[in-house]
C-alpha cells in the first residue's frame, strides 16, 4: 500500500456501513478519502473518527445527492480544485427498494437505476477524466457489486434490484476492455459481497425490523471490515496484476 500514501479516493456512499469501514481503513493507510453521500452529519462523524484515531491520513466530508448529475460533476470539480484529483474510485454507494416487476412502483426502479447504474458511471467516467488528464497511468477503479450481480435468487423483492447488480457486472467488464482499448494500466475491478451486515436491509424493507432482520437468523454475517480489507488487498496488487471479481459470503451462505 505504500505506493497509495498521500494519493486521492473517492468513496461513495461513505457515511455508514461498508463505504465508512472503506473509508476509515484507507485513511488508517495514508490516503487522502474524500467521502460522499447525502447524510453530511454521518459523513462528518466519519471525519471525527479518523481524527482522533491518529490515522495518517485524511477524510473530507462531501455532500453529495448521486442521483443528481450536476452535484456530482459540482463535486469532481471540488475535488480538483482542492485536492487536484482523483487516483482512485470507490463505487459504493448503492440501494435497494423492495418493489417487484409484477407490481413494484417506477419510482424506486428508477432510484434504484440512477443510484446503482447510473451515478456508478458517471463517477467512473469523472474518475477516469480525471486521472487521464493528469497522465495517471496505475489508477483503481472499484465497483462494490453484490453476489446478486451474478445470480437471480427467488426473491420476489429483489429482482429489479438483481437487475442493476448484473449492469454493474457488464458495466465493470465493459470498463476493462475499454481501458485496454485506451492502452492504459488503469485497472476495474468489482467487489461481489453477498450479507452484509449494514443499513441496507432495514432501508430496503422500509424500516421493518422483523424483515430485515430475517436473512441473518442463521448465520454469521460479513462485516465492513471484511468488505475494506477486500479493498486493501486490491490496492496492494502489483500495477501488472489485473483482479477481475471477488466473490465473498459468510460461510453458511451459498456462493
Amino acid at each position: 500500500m505504500d505506493r497509495w500514501r498521500g494519493k486521492v479516493a473517492l468513496v461513495t456512499g461513505a457515511s455508514v456501513g461498508i463505504g465508512a469501514a472503506i473509508a476509515k481503513e484507507l485513511v488508517l493507510q495514508s490516503m487522502t478519502v474524500i467521502g460522499c453521500a447525502r447524510d453530511l452529519e454521518k459523513l462528518q462523524k466519519v471525519a471525527a473518527e479518523c481524527k482522533s484515531a491518529g490515522h495518517s491520513g485524511v477524510f473530507v466530508p462531501y455532500k453529495c445527492d448521486l442521483s443528481k448529475e450536476e452535484e456530482i460533476l459540482s463535486m469532481f470539480s471540488a475535488i480538483k480544485a482542492q485536492h487536484k484529483g482523483v487516483d482512485v474510485c470507490i463505487n459504493n454507494a448503492g440501494l435497494g427498494h423492495a418493489d417487484s416487476l409484477l407490481d413494484g412502483k417506477t419510482s424506486g426502479w428508477k432510484n434504484m437505476l440512477d443510484v446503482n447504474v447510473l451515478a456508478l458511471s458517471i463517477c467512473t467516467r469523472e474518475a477516469y477524466q480525471s486521472m487521464k488528464e493528469r497522465n495517471v497511468d496505475d489508477g483503481q477503479i472499484i465497483n462494490i457489486n453484490s453476489m446478486s450481480g451474478h445470480q437471480v435468487f427467488n426473491f420476489v423483492e429483489t429482482h429489479f434490484y438483481t437487475a442493476t447488480k448484473f449492469a454493474v457486472t457488464a458495466l465493470t467488464e465493459g470498463l476493462r476492455q475499454e481501458l485496454r482499448g485506451a492502452k492504459t494500466h488503469i485497472r476495474a475491478t468489482c467487489i461481489s459481497p453477498g450479507l452484509v451486515e449494514s443499513e441496507f436491509a432495514m432501508r430496503f424493507y422500509g424500516g421493518d425490523a422483523e424483515k430485515a432482520a430475517a436473512p441473518f437468523a442463521n448465520l454469521k454475517a460479513l462485516e465492513g471490515i471484511d468488505i475494506a480489507n477486500a479493498v486493501t488487498y486490491i490496492l496492494s496488487a502489483p500495477p501488472h496484476v489485473q483482479i477481475g471479481d471477488i466473490l465473498m459470503a459468510p460461510v453458511e451462505q451459498d456462493l
